[in-house]
């Protein structure tokens, strides 16, 4: 590959302002900069993103959470995204996120998608403030009132796991989904239990795939005998199926009628979707682990998903979100954005403005902040009755106490350390 002309053409190292406004923008507000803040009042590391502008009173805030590898995020942020974009006109929303895609020729993957997504909703948040509308105004106004949310029902046991859900159920929520403990170190979404799965095994904590196999229909027979057919039941495989047994475990649990059945394939094995989906009595959710617009798209055109499960601010924000939703709409896939506690309530923000203005919305995925999280973010949204109500303050009308933000220092993650355990019977890694 030749060189690029910056780095080789002296009249163009001689351009002072190379980074600078390539067409006249309609007044002088600029962008004077960008920075992070990182905070974890509920020991989650949240990041996001603030961006300053010569207006003193004009700030935007983005999500650009990336919880196992935040560090990372903000060096990207503060070190080469800044730089790009200082000086120039917050309104050219989709030209500056090219710029900092492309600039970096490498493209895509969480780390630079993320902050990528800081800026992008940083900036929607700017230019719903400019025009006094929510950011869903902007969009194109309300399809729906609000967004219906699931939240996450587990327990050691089937018996705990359901008098969690049944907990849930009276608060409001009218889909719930179902974690329950396995034996040894692999479990997901639920308590870890501490006993031997298997004496005699070389990893004797190891993950059982035909343990898993059998006990979780059970805990579905259970569920819809005490929670009833009103309640709407969803579960998350985290990825560890063969496409064989992934199908396996859809035909085991058609009698329980599932909402959807959530990342039953590793990322490596998406291009098994379609026939995976295609056997499956359940509908299939799939996208958390997309890192990319062009990933996720994929999913949507090849016919391999009916719910789509993006981390928005992984695949670059609302910008390309926002069409994902419209490809969504016109494949008949519905959305199901990822809003857990690792989601940052900015984020979260952003997943509502998507939801009520898209024909597409299917479900959202919900989480109960602590008080601190909102002391940090005034103006967080709240579930009410399963229900997620967009503000109706100029731009995404939550804010970032900077103050109340350093209260709460962040740490590395500790998912490092528990995917370095879950392993098989014989040691070997599996898809945490």
């Amino acid at each position: 590959m030749s060189e690029s002309p910056r780095d080789t053409d002296p009249q163009v190292l001689a351009v002072d302002d190379v980074f600078g406004q390539p067409w006249e923008a309609p007044d002088d507000l600029r962008i004077t900069g960008v920075s992070t803040v990182v905070t974890a009042p509920e020991g989650i590391p949240l990041v996001v993103v603030k961006v300053t502008t010569s207006d003193p009173g004009l700030v935007g805030w983005g999500c650009a959470t990336f919880t196992q590898r935040w560090r990372a995020v903000v060096t990207y942020v503060e070190e080469h995204l800044a730089r790009l974009v200082v000086g120039r006109y917050p309104g050219d929303i989709e030209d500056l996120v090219r710029l900092v895609r492309f600039s970096g020729y490498w493209r895509e993957g969480p780390v630079g998608n993320n902050a990528v997504s800081g800026l992008d909703q940083a900036l929607w948040d700017i230019a719903g403030k400019r025009a006094g509308r929510p950011v869903h105004e902007l969009l194109g106004g309300r399809v729906r009132a609000a967004a219906d949310t699931y939240l996450h029902a587990s327990g050691r046991t089937v018996e705990e796991c359901l008098d969690h859900a049944e907990e849930l159920v009276a608060r409001g929520q009218r889909h719930v989904r179902l974690q329950v403990s396995q034996p040894g170190w692999g479990t997901y979404g639920s308590p870890q239990l501490d006993g031997v799965t298997d004496v005699h095994a070389p990893y004797p904590h190891g993950w059982r795939v035909g343990e898993y196999l059998t006990a979780t229909p059970k805990l579905f027979a259970a569920a819809r005998e005490r929670l009833g057919d009103e309640i709407e039941l969803l579960h998350d495989v985290h990825s560890r199926l063969s496409p064989k047994q992934a199908v396996v475990l859809a035909r085991a649990l058609e009698p329980y009628r599932l909402f959807f059945l959530e990342d039953v394939l590793a990322p490596e094995h998406w291009d098994r979707l379609p026939e995976v989906r295609a056997a499956s009595p359940v509908p299939l959710a799939v996208g958390e682990l997309a890192t990319s617009l062009s990933d996720a798209a994929r999913l949507v055109l090849a016919g391999g998903v009916d719910y789509l499960r993006c981390h928005v601010s992984d695949i670059g924000g609302l910008t390309p979100a926002r069409k994902l939703a419209a490809a969504a709409e016109l494949t008949g896939v519905r959305t199901a954005w990822h809003g857990p506690g690792d989601t940052s309530p900015i984020g979260v923000a952003a997943n509502v403005a998507l939801d009520v203005s898209s024909p597409a919305f299917g479900i959202q995925e919900g989480h109960v902040y602590a008080e601190a999280v909102h002391e940090v973010f005034p103006g967080a949204l709240r579930i009410e009755d399963g229900w997620l109500r967009p503000n109706q303050a100029p731009g995404w009308g939550v804010e970032v106490d900077e103050a109340a933000a350093a209260r709460f220092p962040a740490e590395l993650s500790g998912h490092d350390a528990w995917a370095a355990r879950v392993r098989g019977l014989d040691g070997g890694l599996l898809a945490p």
